[in-house]
């Protein structure tokens, strides 16, 4: 039994950062993300509906919702696993808490607050650079100035943060060590010069938790893990079937025309099991390469 809560779970992610007791965290997080441009005294944890896009949302991506001290606004994200419409999701979200500050009456001159979205992916978008920090502003085409500060989405690609702990250099850094490797470890290292991370080691221990809390935590560890292992594995059956047919083809047309039939029948295979398994028909598309009208026509 791991020592440390999984902080890709909805209640691990939201016992780290998203209650009183851990605001501390949030707060230490956020501003050493934004270090040398601001500095967030406080923060304010904010009601809030967003109605998920689709079911497994509930599974993959969960969120939490504050304003800072001067009036800013923040939405902090976990995403398991690529969605459809990926980036005009982010958008849409972000969009929709600037258009809630909207006011009625001529008195109101637009006077919105800027929105943040600071997004963990714990994966690689296909459509994204590889590199761990995306950091997107509205900004002029040609001479690249930054047009308005009221909008700005930050997402930390996790697969592609690889540093030992003794390689981390700045908090940042072992704020994403920590996050990728805590169910793994028996001690949180930094956690002794730190008192952040002593807060942490206490908040993230599985042994401290109530009964109710460890019941609730262990059913959306469950859910996490049957989650992705749908994901893959429909992955996974989809590229052996893939390859047995590959194989086949390729025996009786030729090597080269086996792979190019055994990569597109992989595709194919891949996306019965997803539309078996009940996925959007854009999630597939993304996933397996195929168009979504040769996904539905499957």
């Amino acid at each position: 039994m791991a020592k440390y809560i999984n902080p890709f779970t909805d209640v691990g992610f939201k016992r780290i950062f998203g209650q009183e007791l851990s605001k501390p965290l949030l707060l230490d997080f956020l501003n050493s993300l934004f270090e040398g441009e601001k500095h967030i005294v406080n923060l304010t944890f904010l009601d809030k509906e967003q109605p998920a896009l689709f079911e497994e949302d509930r599974s993959l991506i969960y969120d939490i919702y504050c304003e800072a001290d001067d009036g800013e606004k923040i939405i902090v994200e976990m995403q398991n696993k690529s969605q459809p419409f990926f980036k005009n999701r982010s958008i849409y979200y972000i969009s929709e808490s600037i258009a809630r500050q909207g006011e009625r009456g001529s008195a109101w001159n637009y006077a919105i607050d800027s929105v943040y979205l600071v997004a963990f992916l714990n994966f690689s978008p296909i459509d994204f650079k590889k590199q761990f920090r995306t950091d997107v502003v509205l900004a002029e085409r040609g001479t690249k100035e930054q047009f308005s500060d009221k909008l700005r989405m930050i997402f930390l690609q996790l697969p592609l943060f690889t540093k030992e702990a003794d390689e981390c250099n700045n908090q940042v850094e072992r704020w994403i060590y920590l996050l990728k490797n805590m169910e793994t470890l028996s001690r949180l290292p930094w956690a002794a010069q730190s008192a952040v991370f002593q807060k942490l080691e206490s908040i993230a221990d599985v042994g401290g938790m109530t009964r109710d809390e460890r019941l609730q935590y262990d059913e959306a560890l469950r859910k996490y893990r049957d989650t992705i292992s749908v994901f893959e594995g429909a992955r996974m059956e989809g590229r052996a079937e893939g390859r047995a047919e590959g194989r086949a083809e390729g025996r009786a047309e030729g090597r080269a025309e086996g792979r190019a039939e055994g990569i597109k029948e992989g595709m194919i295979a891949n996306a019965r099991k997803m539309k078996a398994y009940g996925l959007a028909l854009d999630m597939i598309a993304d996933i397996t390469g195929l168009t979504i009208e040769e996904v539905r026509d499957l």
